[in-house]
């Protein structure tokens, strides 16, 4: 029944701005964060204000990012991007805001995308700005750490591994290469804002949209939650697919309870 209501909307919406989430990658094999009821499954991620000011946690980052970045960086698009993708090619996407950082959309051929909350295969000094990549880290990382190199660990969210009870004391962290600094994923994390640019970038072609369909996406996080906010504040209507609660649940015109892959690919 839900499939044949998503079907139904879509076809009487044409234009849509559309919002993933994690859930939109686990087909992929990357894990996503919240259980059926929006809570954590596990420890929030690090903290900006921690990372930055704290060596220890940094060392542990990179350490368990060591062991988890391979996972993601071998990810391939599953049906719920690919579909995307398609519906995008037939003119009926306005614009992806997407939270995820994998890069999975545009590897499936989605072009008007906006990564909200960056990208993990970009790393940023945040002394001198300077960009590079994550695979040239993971070089310098596996370089530096020899001994590292037999840890294995299961996957977790955004490249993280759970790779713990090691003297990460020991890890060495490489620093930027044109001016020592310090260095950071490229992304968004707790405690750090979202660039008000793709914000308000993304919040006018909503306004061109005629519904919001959210893929994937608890919108437990405000950065998220706040096109929930606008489309209703714009009198769009909402639909999402995610198998659990969504923050939005209230001020939703549709939600179907199945896998993104699922009820995308069968569009």
């Amino acid at each position: 029944m839900s499939q044949h209501a998503l079907h139904a909307f879509l076809a009487r919406h044409r234009r849509l701005l559309v919002l993933t989430g994690a859930g939109c990658s686990t087909d992929s094999g990357i894990p996503d964060y919240r259980d059926a009821d929006g809570q954590w499954k596990r420890t929030p991620p690090v903290n900006f204000a921690v990372f930055m000011g704290n060596e220890a946690i940094r060392k542990r980052y990179w350490a368990r990012s060591l062991a988890g970045w391979p996972r993601v960086q071998a990810a391939q698009p599953n049906a719920a991007h690919r579909a995307l993708a398609r519906l995008e090619r037939e003119g009926r996407i306005e614009l992806l805001v997407t939270q995820n950082v994998d890069g999975l959309h545009q590897a499936a051929g989605s072009e008007r995308v906006i990564d909200l909350h960056g990208r993990i295969d970009q790393v940023r000094c945040m002394d001198c700005g300077q960009l590079s990549t994550r695979a040239a880290l993971q070089r310098r990382l596996d370089e530096s750490n020899p001994r590292w190199r037999a840890h294995d660990a299961p996957s977790a969210p955004d490249g993280d591994a759970d790779l713990d009870g090691l003297p990460f004391d020991e890890f060495v962290v490489p620093a930027c290469t044109h001016c020592g600094g310090v260095l950071k994923p490229d992304v968004v994390f707790f405690g750090e804002n979202v660039p008000p640019q793709r914000v308000e970038q993304a919040l006018r072609r909503l306004e061109r949209a005629e519904a919001l369909l959210v893929v994937g996406s608890s919108l437990m996080v405000y950065s998220g939650y706040r096109f929930a906010q606008a489309a209703v504040a714009r009198g769009i209507p909402i639909a999402a697919i995610n198998l659990g609660r969504t923050r939005a649940d209230a001020l939703l015109t549709l939600k179907v309870a199945t896998p993104c892959a699922e009820a995308l690919a069968a569009l």
